[in-house]
């Protein structure tokens, strides 16, 4: 009888774990006009590396209110590849992005963590740190760690898809750590870029 009543308690948990399912999602970067600092176009981007210790895709995970899996989310291409996106879509916004063979100056860097979760408010992280090196010789001229962090409401059961909520804060975590990198005065004095005019920009799906 005892037994019976372990396998009654513990069924329920093995039920939800065989029932966790994958989503592949796509995350958007959308800076808008005047929210951006505008600079040359001096700039090229260089693969980032990922240097999270989980797989190349993943994202996140929902989980129940006692932290049983529900759902994993997975980027539809590597997270190293979406950080590069992302820095190409940061700097054609500020009108900084140049051809690989014209550029003075290129971004690259390493992906230290990038993650969204759900427990009971959707939360979102990315830190980044980031490179400028010298294209001509490949020396770094600049370096920094840069973070972004988005988190909303507790998540109420049948208020919404909880993946939707993820991807957005997500995608707002990526772009703020975007947005501090490439706007930093420090790493502007840092290269010797200058301030050009503004250009508009429309979201972009990476």
């Amino acid at each position: 009888m005892k037994t019976l009543l372990c396998l009654l308690a513990v069924s329920p948990v093995l039920f939800l774990a065989s029932c966790t399912t994958t989503s592949q999602v796509s995350l958007d970067y959308a800076s808008a006009p005047g929210h951006v600092r505008p600079g040359a176009s001096e700039f090229a981007t260089q693969a980032f590396m990922d240097r999270r210790d989980v797989s190349s895709m993943h994202l996140g995970t929902v989980r129940t209110h006692v932290g049983t899996p529900l759902e994993y989310m997975q980027t539809r291409i590597p997270v190293a590849d979406v950080v590069t996106n992302a820095f190409g879509y940061g700097l054609e916004a500020r009108g900084m992005l140049a051809p690989r063979s014209g550029a003075r100056l290129i971004v690259t860097g390493e992906v230290l963590d990038m993650h969204c979760k759900l427990l009971v408010h959707p939360y979102a992280y990315a830190k980044i740190r980031v490179s400028i090196l010298e294209a001509a010789t490949g020396r770094v001229l600049y370096f920094g760690e840069y973070e972004g962090e988005r988190q909303s409401r507790a998540f109420v059961p049948g208020s919404g898809s909880p993946v939707s909520i993820l991807t957005r804060l997500a995608s707002g975590a990526l772009q703020d750590a975007v947005d501090r990198a490439l706007d930093d005065p420090r790493m502007r004095a840092s290269v010797g870029t200058r301030l050009e005019e503004t250009h508009g920009f429309n979201p972009t799906r990476i």
